[in-house]
């Protein structure tokens, strides 16, 4: 029997249930994966913390896992073309990753890139294509000067290396303890702080072309104001309401424009990761049964990498 952790009320992970679960074998267009290894992310816990829209309970809890196809349903080919049962995989925006198996649309299975081992292709789609539209949104294109706050963080790791494929310059605010993270992945790191617009001044003196933040704060947002002319080029993942009032872009993977760019960014990420332009740093790893400690490490803010379950 197959097992996978479910919200059945709304609340924190250590409310939730690890249950047995009936796999259903797949149908044509389907996909049977046995988990290999299970993305970690915020998201997870965030969108079951309190009644949501369009979210019904008991909720089956996960994103994105990496495993081998177990089953596959007859005619039926991944987003990358053929496969066959044993393939390695990665599956994104499915429902219900934090499992031993599960059976999903193949139309969200991608083969996993040679490169990147479990854990890390486990990791690879969430932040990967959060990063790629933020980057998208603002119009970064070679050579723009572009800002970015939260810069150390899994998403801000995704940003910086996509950007330098691009050929742009990024900025990166973090800590100064993670200041070797954001230079190692090919940003200019400069701390957060009372300060900060007047200290990315003197790293840009050609000025701002573009602001990413990550991080929601309002030191972030105010000073993506005040460097950046054009709102247009402003994107935020965190500051909602700061956004609508400002009048800048602010992106979510439930936003029907989003979801749509970010399947359709899948394959372009599994090419720069299976080129090895794309690394996804680890910090931990936890056995599934272990999902909450996973999540409360991850709460307590700076992890140094992503966390993968194991089933």
């Amino acid at each position: 029997m197959e097992r996978g952790w479910f919200a059945t009320q709304w609340g924190r992970p250590d409310e939730w249930e690890f249950r047995e679960i009936d796999l259903a074998p797949p149908g044509p267009g389907e996909v049977t994966i046995r988990v290999r290894a299970v993305g970690v992310n915020p998201a997870d816990a965030k969108h079951v913390a309190i009644r949501r829209p369009g979210v019904d309970l008991p909720a089956a809890i996960g994103y994105e896992v990496s495993g081998v196809i177990e089953a596959i349903g007859s005619g039926t080919e991944i987003v990358t073309g053929a496969a066959s049962v044993g393939d390695e995989v990665i599956a994104f925006r499915v429902s219900g990753g934090y499992a031993t198996a599960l059976t999903v649309p193949a139309a969200k299975v991608l083969a996993k890139p040679r490169a990147l081992n479990h854990d890390e292709a486990a990791n690879l789609l969430l932040a990967g294509t959060t990063a790629a539209q933020m980057l998208d949104v603002a119009g970064v294109r070679a050579g723009a000067t572009v800002l970015l706050h939260g810069a150390s963080g899994a998403v801000g790791v995704s940003v910086l290396q996509q950007a330098r494929v691009i050929g742009a310059r990024v900025i990166g605010t973090a800590g100064r303890g993670s200041f070797d993270r954001v230079e190692r992945f090919g940003g200019v790191p400069v701390e957060y702080g009372p300060g900060l617009a007047d200290r990315v001044r003197d790293l840009a003196p050609g000025g701002v072309d573009a602001a990413l933040d990550a991080v929601g704060a309002d030191e972030a947002v105010d000073v993506s104001l005040e460097l950046v002319a054009d709102r247009a080029r402003i994107v935020t993942i965190a500051a909602f309401d700061r956004a609508e009032r400002a009048g800048f872009a602010a992106i979510a993977g439930a936003q029907p424009e989003s979801a749509a760019f970010r399947d359709a960014a899948r394959p372009r990420l599994v090419e720069l990761a299976a080129d090895g332009r794309i690394e996804v740093p680890m910090a931990r790893t936890y056995p599934l049964a272990d999902a909450p400690e996973a999540l409360r490490f991850l709460a307590e803010g700076h992890p140094g990498g992503k966390i993968a379950l194991h089933p």
